[in-house]
This record gives structure tokens, C-alpha cells and sequence, in this order.
């Protein structure tokens, strides 16, 4: 009889493991996931993949492998003041760069396999609808609070300013460049009014205080009931520690009111009379995101998701976000009087990057639409490294050096080696096609596998528990340790030599083999989807198959045939890992040069003597000159171009992308000395070859005494930046 997973019965088992493991009540009907909507004002991170991107599609692909009702939703979050800063920056409008950015990051999570149900945004029309109609709703019902009080004004622009357009000095860790409503540097939130010496990002002045008008969510109205909420919650499904102790510690500081309204020409205008001018805050604004997302999704069953107790919320977030997610966005629900409350929030803590804080304002990052580009067809590589050092509790640490050893040592040489010599050596020994095996071969190699088979008894129920309480970097290893108990009783076997001399005992090993690798499969696709793709063409997987797997009924069929061998992973070099630390290295050092800007040291001193200056050329048009496209870029990279005097190679990075520019400035700088300089690139210079190299764009340059130097911004600015 062939071998099967040996747990026929387990699915029942876990159906009762499962209220033994979350504590639950009753089993929901359906599942509502949703992961942090992220801001598109920038490209996404790693940091942002690990913190909740990678955990939610974990947690969903896996309640989908097991037929549950599951949606999973997201998108941008497109309003607030950093997208008005960033396109004032950029000299272009907020839309342009939402539509930028939302565009970036959709085709990035594609790639990388997140696979939500829907990716919407929060400037689409159903949004604006949804967002007003809540507010409205919470109007109507006299929850808000509608007071004046004095904010920020910039006489200059004669505006408002939000929070995020104020800076001035943190009155905690003295940080100079602290924004109203956070310091970067120490963490903490802020009000506009608690910085020292603050000033206006518009026009770099002191802003005055004047009189404004705004509706106010009264928090400490609902604070007796969001403390019974939240200890309520843990005695169905526990949260988090660091989760829970946040929680716990804002309540017991005592709630207070919140404006939920800004004086803003970018978002979701305020649905009353009299209220021109003035915006639903972000932080309201972009929670309800995640309900017009479902309508969009679901126009006519929605409300089974959000008004509907059989349903189980789930967010998945970093830190920085758990008030919003567990204080005031409940609130808001409980508020509304019918909304779906969240289950969890099983917020993940940071990672840092070779031990330091990854920054987007410094560009000290790995950037995810540039890992894809630099490392076409690793996607799993990553997604197995940020779960395998997924931050679930503390703090934790990317590098680069991690990285490589993860892919060749355990990728590499534990599941690739497995899946590849077990299909190799059917081909060499079989034709592709395992023969029909004696019993008697058959028994005694089971007797060899009871390790494995024990180890593929336990898996089930340790992943089950470990998914089950969002424990991402266990569940991973419960696969991984499968993997190294095939590829311990492979090697401890060895099949290639009992071949000769009792090639069915060969064929029973590969057959357990099968079975081993036929399970890793399925239970893989949660973490690493493309290598279950490419696993489950290899053996020939069908639907029925990955059913009785998850039944625990499968089988190896007789005389079972398997395609031709293909590679899942492959080594990493040392060249390629010395690529991005050298990258990271020159980012850190671009950042302080530009926020210390030093004279050249190379130049020589102006003389007295008057330069033969070149004449003026003809005058030209405003409209000519609005043409050009210039903007803020730091070299990267550079390289002398072969046979050419006078040209260097130039890496760019424009921000939202790389380009390469051919510059005839070889005789006036060495490549090492400007690598990190920042410059002034004509970006919608149409591409030309010089000697064989496509040039994109051009760097601005000054003729000083017939020395070529950068025309260069004098202070740190962001790459991409618009010049206007």
C-alpha cells in the first residue's frame, strides 16, 4: 500500500486545536483582513513589507488554504500634509504625485506576491462618498464636539499650517528639526504648540496663532469604554504585549479630545456648511479607506463584512500606528453604533538596517521596487528573510550579509537541495517515473522514516497554532524543519548507493521523498508562493492532490511520474551582497554631505582678473523655459567611460527612479570624489547614445575660470525634487 501523510483524522483535530489555541468563543463565519494603508508620498521599504505587508498575506493565503471566506484589503493613503510638502518639493501637484506613487507601490506588492483582494485609494470618488457619509453620520449624531481655538498661521502664504508644515526644536530630546505632530528622532507625539522656536516649512518664517474652527472627537467621553473593550478582547484572543501595554498605558494617562478636522487644501473636504477650506483629518480619513475599500470590492454584500458579529477583524500594522488601530478608529465604530470591531491588531515592531534605523528623509533603506529590479526572480528569498527576522516582538535587524547566508545556507542547501536531488535522481534512475515497489522495500525503508514521518505528524498542529497566534517566524521554521528532516533522511539513506544493489529500496526512499516534498507544496505557498508554484509543477500537483494533503490522505501514486528538474533557488555571490552595502554606505554618505554642504576643495581660488565671460544668447520665453524638467539627483556611481577622455559614467538616483548619464566632466573630477554629491539634472532631456552608452538627461555645470563645478542645491533636499 503506498505511504500516506498518516494523519487521516487530523483536519478534525484541528478544528479542535483551534478553539483550544485561540480561545474563541465561536468559530467566525468569515475573516476581514487588512493591512496599513501606506502613504503615497514615497516608494515602500522592506521595513514596511516585514512590518505588516508580509504577516497579513501569510496569515490570508494561509486561512485560503483552508477554504476559509477571507477578503484582505488596502491601498493608498493619498491625503494629508506630507503629500502637499512632497509636491511642493517636487514642483508638481498632489494628485501627480499620488498617482506616481500609488502606481510604484501597486506594481511592487504585484511582484513581490502580496496578494490583496483589492488595492484602492483613498482619492477615489467611493472614498470621498464613504469618508463624508461617516462623518456626517457622527455629526448628525452629536458625537462630535465643535469648538474654535487658536492654531498656526503663516502670514506670508496666509494659510493654516498642519502639523507636519510646522517644525522647530523637540522640548524632549531638543532635536532641532522636530515636526508639530512627531519628533523623529525620540519617538514622541507632539502638538504644534509643545515645539521651541517653530517655524513655518512654507515660507521659513515664525508662524502666528489664529482663531480656526474645528470638530473635535471626544475621546475622553468613550474611556471607561475602550478600557472594558480592550481587557474584554484578551480573554477571547490575547493581544500582543507591547500591543497591549501601549494600549493600557495611553487610557491610563486619561483619554483626550482630538481634532478630526484640518484647515488643508488636499483631501476629503468637511461635509457642513461653513466649512470651506478645511479637510477630514488624515487619521479619520484613511482608517475608513479600509470600509470603501470592501464596498468597492463587494458594492452589494459589504455589510457582511463590517456590520456582521460572525465576522473576525484582523489589521495588521507596525507600531507607530496602534493607537489609531486599537483606540481611536474602535471608537469611531463603537460610535457609529454597528461596525464590526477589530479582533486584533497584531502590530509588528521595527526593523533596522545593518543596525541602524532605516530612514526615507536620509534614503537609508532597501527600497523594494529597486530589490526587485536588482534581484529579478528572488522575490521569495526576501519574503523568506523578513519573515525569518520579522520583528514580531522586538525589534529586529536586516543585513545584507544575513541576507546571503539565509539564501545559500537554508534555502539554498536545506528545501532547494531537498526538492532537487530527490527529482534528479528519479530522472537518472527511473526515467522520471517511479517503478512499481516491492513491499517488502517499501516496509523497511518505512522503518528508516519514522523520524520523518512524526516530524510530518506534528507539522500541521504546530503551524496551525503558530499562524493562528500570528507567530510568522515559527510557522516558518515548523516548514523549514520538515525540509531538514527530508534532507537529513536523504542523506542518511542514501539512495545512490543502494541503487546497484536493491534499486527498490532507491525507489522507496525517493517515493517518501515525494510525499515530503508534496506537503512542503502546499504548506509553503503562505510563505514563499512562487516556490510552491514551482514545486507543484514539478510533481505534478493537482487540485485533489493539495486536498487530501490538507485532509492528510495523500498519497504517492503508484508508478508516479515528476517533471524535469527545476532549480528553486540559487546561490548568492559575494559581488552582489558587496553591491548593496556599498549602496547603503554611499547613501549615508550623501546624506551628510548634502546636510553639511563644504566649498569644493579641489577649486581653485577666484582671482581679481574679470573671466572672459561667454555672450548672452537670445532671449527666450517663459513658456520655453517651464519646459525643462529639472530636478534634485545624488551620483550614486561612477566610472570612467573606455577610450574617452572626457566622459564619465553617472548613477543616478532621481528618487523615484535611477537613470544614466553620460557627462563630459572627466577632466575636471575624479568618479570616486563625487560619488554622494548631489546635482541638477535636465531629467526631460530626450536620451541619446554616447559611445554605446545611453545618456538620460543632463548634469548642470558651471564654467568657473575654465574648471568645470556642480550647479548644486546648498542644503540636503530630497532626490527628485522639483527645481523651479
Amino acid at each position: 500500500m503506498p505511504p500516506t501523510l498518516l494523519y487521516a483524522n487530523k483536519l478534525l483535530y484541528l478544528c479542535v486545536l483551534y478553539h483550544k489555541v485561540t480561545n474563541m468563543t465561536h468559530t467566525p463565519k468569515r475573516y476581514l483582513i487588512t493591512a496599513a494603508l501606506p502613504y503615497a508620498n514615497g516608494p515602500l521599504h522592506i521595513g514596511h513589507l516585514t512590518g505588516a505587508y508580509i504577516p497579513a498575506d501569510i496569515y490570508v493565503r494561509y486561512l485560503r488554504l483552508h477554504g476559509e471566506d477571507v477578503k484582505f484589503v488596502c491601498g493608498s493613503d493619498e491625503h494629508g500634509a506630507a503629500i502637499t510638502i512632497r509636491a511642493k518639493q517636487e514642483g508638481i501637484t498632489p494628485r501627480q504625485i499620488v498617482d506616481k506613487y500609488h502606481a510604484i507601490n501597486k506594481q511592487a506588492f504585484e511582484q513581490i506576491g502580496i496578494s490583496f483582494d483589492i488595492y484602492h485609494r483613498t482619492s477615489d470618488a467611493l472614498h470621498y462618498q464613504t469618508s463624508q457619509e461617516v462623518f456626517k453620520q457622527l455629526f448628525d449624531q452629536g458625537v462630535f464636539t465643535e469648538r474654535e481655538t487658536e492654531q498656526y498661521y503663516d502670514e506670508q502664504y496666509q494659510q493654516f499650517l498642519a502639523d507636519r508644515y510646522i517644525t522647530g526644536t523637540c522640548p524632549r530630546c531638543h532635536n532641532e528639526g522636530a515636526y508639530g505632530d512627531q519628533c523623529e528622532k525620540c519617538g514622541s507625539t507632539l502638538s504644534p504648540t509643545d515645539l521651541i522656536n517653530p517655524k513655518s516649512m512654507l515660507s521659513g518664517n515664525p508662524p502666528i496663532l489664529k482663531p480656526t474652527l474645528h470638530w473635535y472627537l471626544p475621546m475622553n467621553q468613550y474611556e471607561t469604554w475602550v478600557k472594558n473593550w480592550i481587557e474584554t478582547n484578551q480573554q477571547s484572543e490575547p493581544w500582543k504585549k507591547h500591543v497591549l501595554g501601549q494600549c493600557r498605558s495611553w487610557v491610563e494617562q486619561g483619554l483626550q479630545e482630538r481634532s478630526m478636522t484640518r484647515d488643508l487644501n488636499w483631501g476629503v473636504p468637511v461635509p457642513l456648511p461653513g466649512a470651506e477650506g478645511k479637510v477630514i483629518y488624515v487619521w479619520l480619513d484613511a482608517p475608513i479607506g479600509y470600509i470603501s475599500a470592501t464596498k468597492a470590492l463587494l458594492p452589494h454584500t459589504w455589510q457582511e463584512y463590517w456590520q456582521n458579529p460572525d465576522t473576525k477583524l484582523v489589521h495588521f500594522i507596525g507600531k507607530d500606528n496602534i493607537v489609531f488601530h486599537c483606540i481611536i478608529f474602535p471608537i469611531i465604530l463603537h460610535a457609529l453604533g454597528n461596525y464590526t470591531l477589530p479582533a486584533n491588531v497584531p502590530a509588528n515592531q521595527f526593523m533596522n538596517l545593518e543596525g541602524e534605523k532605516m530612514s526615507t528623509s536620509r534614503n537609508y533603506a532597501v527600497w523594494l521596487h529597486e530589490y526587485l529590479a536588482e534581484f529579478p526572480g528572488k522575490e521569495d528569498v526576501l519574503r523568506f528573510v523578513l519573515t525569518a527576522n520579522m520583528p514580531e516582538q522586538k525589534d529586529s535587524d536586516f543585513s545584507w550579509a544575513d541576507f546571503q547566508a539565509k539564501n545559500n545556507n537554508e534555502l539554498v542547501a536545506i528545501l532547494g537541495n531537498l526538492v532537487n536531488r530527490a527529482i534528479v535522481l528519479i530522472h537518472k534512475y527511473y526515467g522520471g517515473k517511479l517503478p512499481v515497489i516491492a513491499p517488502t522495500a517499501r516496509k523497511m525503508v518505512y522503518a528508516e522514516a519514522t523520524e520523518v514521518f512524526t516530524t510530518l505528524q506534528q507539522a500541521p498542529i504546530k503551524l496551525h497554532q503558530a499562524i493562528h497566534q500570528y507567530e510568522f517566524r515559527n510557522a516558518l521554521n515548523v516548514i523549514m524543519d520538515v525540509a531538514r528532516a527530508g534532507n537529513k533522511f536523504l542523506t542518511e539513506t542514501e539512495p545512490w548507493k543502494r541503487h546497484k544493489q536493491n534499486p527498490d529500496e532507491t525507489a522507496a526512499i525517493l517515493e517518501v521523498c515525494l510525499l515530503l516534498i508534496g506537503w512542503l507544496g502546499v504548506y509553503i505557498e503562505p510563505f514563499l508562493p512562487l516556490t510552491a508554484a514551482k514545486i507543484s509543477r514539478q510533481l505534478r500537483l493537482t487540485t485533489a492532490d493539495v486536498v487530501s494533503i490538507l485532509a492528510g490522505t495523500y498519497s504517492v501514486e503508484p508508478e508516479a511520474a515528476v517533471n524535469p528538474p527545476e532549480l528553486l533557488f540559487e546561490k548568492i555571490d559575494d559581488a552582489a551582497i558587496a553591491l548593496q552595502t556599498e549602496k547603503l554606505t554611499k547613501a549615508k554618505a550623501a546624506y551628510e554631505a548634502a546636510k553639511n554642504p563644504t566649498s569644493e576643495q579641489t577649486e581653485p581660488p577666484l582671482t581679481d582678473e574679470t573671466p572672459a565671460f561667454a555672450p548672452l544668447k537670445e532671449l527666450i520665453q517663459y513658456d520655453d523655459f517651464a519646459r525643462l524638467d529639472l530636478r534634485i539627483a545624488t551620483i550614486t556611481a561612477a566610472e570612467k567611460v573606455p577610450k574617452a577622455d572626457k566622459l564619465l559614467k553617472l548613477t543616478l538616483d532621481v528618487g523615484f527612479e535611477t537613470r544614466t548619464v553620460v557627462s563630459g566632466i572627466a577632466e575636471h573630477h575624479q568618479p570616486d570624489a563625487i560619488v554622494g554629491k548631489q546635482v541638477l539634472l535636465l531629467a526631460n532631456l530626450a536620451p541619446r547614445k554616447l559611445r554605446g552608452i545611453e545618456s538620460q538627461g543632463m548634469i548642470l555645470m558651471a564654467d568657473s575660470q575654465g574648471k568645470l563645478i556642480f550647479v548644486a542645491p546648498t542644503h540636503a533636499a530630497y532626490n527628485g525634487s522639483g527645481v523651479n
